[in-house]
């Protein structure tokens, strides 16, 4: 049911309205004008700066292009007369036939010094200056008399005369044009410097009117932050909080007016949401505990209601029905023909628990895929084997689907609670699993839960790391069983079998362990050790016991494994062994898991010199099509074939057979299982080669073994 919700108010307060009347109501608007003003303030600062950096950029330019350059003739004219007095003195002491470059360097300094001055007129830019400037250039007619006068007494040879007019005339001269010149440098670099400063009395203002415009625009996005605090994030926080109620289920509480439009439009938005989720969270109620498929209550419906407290019924029985081949019809015939079937399950299956009153408290559920789960109360168990009974009956009719007509074949798995006990529903669920899983391993229909299922998986549950580390501790070991040869009765080798005495549990049957390594994919750490194991056995024996091969069993899993013969070629390397004693035994039936692998890797064993034997050969089913391209050397005839053999003409005539068949493929062929003399006698009657079993030996480890052994040397 959908709670009431309020409507939010469509105006504000008056006191709202009142506090935002100068302010806009959209928050748009708001930002438009909060942020178009820092804009402007940003706007003014960078044209300010451009302004000012515009005229720094066009004095530095005016300084680099003009006044330096200025400097620079004016210092290179007082550096140049300095020059010329002294290019003078040189002249005076020069002989006659040395003094025409001395003339031609006199001549170019005075033509250097009428040229500067020349460019400097009209480009000094001050009156003080253009005066100095008038004054160089009247000193400097002075010193060219002067300079006239003296070179007319040494071109007489008059060197005293000469050295008078020098020093009466043209040093005067010199020092009066030297004065000027340097007045005119001073007086550039003073007006150089005046320059500068101006230039950093702008840098200042500018400095300070920036700081200025930054310090209004900081104090603009402050005053805009707390605005916007105040109308936005302060009614947003209310919202949330809102929100928060709502999610927790409480949609009556009054929604928050904003002073934004955008707001009050979320908050209405946020009322609009508050019915829709109150609409739908029925549906997602309904979805949460019932399967979409069949629309029957699934397994959290199951836990939730049948516990007992508040819930709707307290269970003590809890039976599982499972959809036998619902794989296999969902690969051969599609997913949707194994959900039609799912579905006449669950109609037929109810259909049953309506018609019987007796069962109208029941509860069917659907859990997963192709398994359902019924809960009830019965205080013994004839009334849920009647039930199950029923349920067979029901689904006895095949399904016609697609033209094709499919059996609904089920599988049962029961569980209750002892008497005057109560057992929690998710435990009634688990072992009820336990039983379906006995069922089906037994191939039966149903079975009940019993308490001895449990404590199996349990035993099983740390048998794959107990595994791991008996072959980490070597708790494994590796007994013999010898081979004789029936033709000599001398003994040929020995087949390897692997025994485990665990230290807590005691000896544990290879008959329980090596199907469950199989399994779980732990049979290559077994099959290793046992291979390391050999290894070892056979390079003892090169020398005592040469004529001697030693079996190793190899699983389906090994042959799998494209890495395997390079494993084995390593160990025998390692260890020195001759490959044609070492023979590896492979089932027959795990040759037709992967026949096209499983052969390629036995050429690459046979390759290797390695002898191969086809184990329990005859209790395959399609291998015999494959025997001839194996490149096996050996044949084992499975004991179901030996044991009793001499009063079964028929096993006789088979095993016939299968020694002529061997023979025929220049096979060794090996008899099982032999216990008695009789069975013995027949075999080598019908032509077979090497037996095993009891009569011969049984399997030795350790002194017996080491005992067996001396008595063959």
């Amino acid at each position: 049911m959908t709670p009431h919700l309020p409507s939010l108010p469509h105006r504000p307060s008056v006191q709202a309205v009142r506090q935002f009347a100068l302010w806009p109501r959209r928050l748009s608007m708001r930002l438009a004008l909060g942020f178009g003003l820092l804009v402007s303030l940003m706007l003014l600062t960078l044209t300010l700066a451009s302004w000012h950096i515009r005229a720094m950029n066009d004095l530095t330019e005016r300084f680099a292009t003009h006044d330096m350059q200025r400097l620079l003739r004016v210092q290179s004219m007082s550096l140049t007369i300095e020059g010329a007095g002294t290019a003078l003195l040189h002249l005076m002491n020069a002989p006659r036939e040395q003094r025409v470059p001395v003339y031609a360097d006199v001549d170019e300094r005075n033509r250097r010094i009428d040229g500067i001055v020349a460019s400097l007129q009209g480009q000094l830019g001050d009156a003080q200056q253009e005066q100095t400037l008038l004054q160089l250039a009247a000193a400097r007619a002075s010193y060219f008399s002067a300079f006239l006068a003296t070179v007319d007494q040494i071109e007489a040879d008059d060197a005293t005369a000469a050295m008078h007019a020098f020093a009466d005339q043209v040093q005067p001269a010199l020092a009066a044009l030297l004065k000027l010149s340097n007045a005119l440098v001073n007086r550039e670099r003073e007006r150089i410097e005046e320059q500068v400063r101006a230039a950093q009395q702008r840098l200042e203002h500018l400095t300070l009117w920036g700081a200025a415009l930054s310090l209004l625009a900081v104090a603009l996005a402050v005053v805009l932050s707390l605005r916007t605090t105040r109308s936005v994030v302060e009614p947003m926080q209310q919202l949330e909080a809102a929100a928060k109620r709502i999610a927790a289920g409480d949609y009556i509480s009054p929604l928050v007016v904003g002073s934004t439009e955008e707001v009050n439009r979320v908050a209405q938005a946020l009322i609009s949401m508050t019915g829709a989720i109150s609409q739908r969270e029925q549906e997602i109620e309904r979805l949460a505990f019932r399967d979409p498929l069949t629309d029957l209550p699934n397994r959290t419906y199951l836990l939730k209601e049948c516990e007992g407290g508040d819930g709707i019924l307290k269970v003590n029985v809890l039976m599982l029905l499972d959809l036998a081949r619902l794989k296999t019809v969902n690969e051969t015939l599609g997913f949707a023909t194994g959900d039609t079937l799912i579905k006449i399950l669950a109609e037929r299956a109810k259909a049953v628990l309506l018609v019987q009153n007796d069962y109208a408290s029941a509860i069917l559920n659907h859990l997963s895929g192709g398994l359902f789960a019924i809960a009830m109360s019965s205080a013994t168990r004839a009334p849920v084997e009647s039930l199950r009974q029923q349920l067979m009956q029901a689904t006895a009719l095949p399904v016609l689907c697609g033209g094709h007509s499919v059996d609904l074949s089920l599988a049962f798995g029961l569980a209750d609670s002892p008497a005057g006990e109560h057992v929690p529903v998710i435990t009634l669920l688990r072992n009820a699993e336990v039983a379906l899983n006995v069922a089906k391993q037994a191939a039966q229909v149903f079975a009940w839960y019993n308490p001895a299922q449990e404590a199996a998986r349990l035993t099983h549950l740390g048998l794959l790391s107990d595994l791991r580390l008996a072959v980490a501790e070597s708790q494994l070991q590796m007994w013999l069983q010898p081979k004789f040869s029936l033709q000599t009765g001398l003994p040929v080798g020995a087949e390897a079998l692997v025994r485990w005495q665990h230290p807590q549990r005691g000896f544990i049957s290879p008959a329980e362990f090596v199907p469950f390594a199989e399994q779980t994919g732990a049979i290559p750490l077994v099959t290793n050790w046992m291979l390391e194991q050999g290894m070892q056995t056979l390079a003892r024996w090169q020398h005592s016991h040469p004529n001697l091969s030693l079996s190793i069993n190899v699983s389906t899993r090994d042959l799998q494994d494209a890495s395997f013969g390079q494993r084995v070629q390593q160990l025998m390397l390692q260890h020195g062994i001759s490959p044609e004693h070492l023979r590896l035994e492979i089932v027959e039936s795990g040759l037709m898991q992967d026949a096209h692998s499983s052969i390629a890797l036995l050429h690459r064993l046979r390759d290797m010199g390695i002898q191969l034997s086809i184990d329990d050969f005859g209790t395959g089913y399609s291998s015999m099509a494959y025997l001839q391209q194996l490149p096996v050397s050996e044949l084992k005839i499975d004991r179901s074939f030996v044991t009793h053999i001499e009063d079964l003409p028929g096993t006789q005539r088979l095993v016939k057979t299968m020694i002529e068949m061997g023979h025929g493929m220049n096979l060794l062929v090996t008899a099982e299982g032999i216990e008695t003399e009789a069975e013995r006698d027949t075999l080598k009657n019908l032509g077979c080669d090497v037996m095993q079993g009891y009569l011969g030996s049984r399997p030795l480890h350790g002194a017996a073994l080491q005992a067996w052994l001396n008595t063959l040397v």
